[in-house]
């Protein structure tokens, strides 16, 4: 498994060693002891999710406020995403930046996000499925989300054009979020 390091150091790309033939396709989507090995501490996921939208929906930007903060390790298993990870850890050197990464059914890419970023995806392609991996359990009450053209934050999606739900379209601006001090 090859680990790209990103603008941002704490977020990863974790990209797989595919062994393929007339047959299909095989690869390692997950291995402990090299995740905690490439992110420099143990983590422990406690939850997947997965989920499947036509194309043009925008899920984001959504995260979890402590004691229920998340960590992600996310991946399309079908179609693709362009997946965002935005950095709103106050005293990090990165706050407010983001990155973003297309991940798809073909290049089997998928992406660490760590406890204090917002994460957002946009799917590329109809019948798009991702799934992820969380560090802690879903909780309502400290769900939080950002909305997704925040001009402070300036993301550079590639459609302007996009489905949200109504949650999403409520979502706040950076400036006025609940954050990670």
């Amino acid at each position: 498994m090859k680990i790209v390091e990103t603008k941002i150091p704490d977020v990863k790309i974790f990209e797989p060693v595919v062994f393929g033939d007339e047959r299909g396709f095989f690869f390692e989507s997950f291995s402990q002891h090299k995740f905690d090995d490439a992110v420099g501490r143990h983590v422990e996921f406690v939850q997947d999710n997965h989920s499947k939208s036509s194309k043009g929906v925008l899920r984001g930007l959504h995260y979890q406020l402590d004691p229920y903060a998340q960590g992600k390790l996310v991946r399309c298993v079908a179609g693709a995403v362009f997946d965002v990870a935005v950095d709103i850890r106050k005293k990090s050197p990165f706050f407010g930046q983001w990155v973003g990464v297309e991940l798809s059914s073909d290049n089997k890419r998928q992406l660490w996000i760590p406890e204090g970023f917002a994460h957002g995806f946009l799917t590329l392609t109809d019948n798009t499925e991702f799934v992820y991996k969380t560090t802690n359990f879903y909780s309502k009450e400290s769900e939080r989300s950002i909305v997704w053209n925040d001009p402070s934050i300036n993301i550079e999606w590639p459609e302007k054009e996009v489905l949200l739900s109504e949650k999403d379209k409520l979502a706040s601006l950076f400036c006025g979020a609940e954050v990670f001090e």
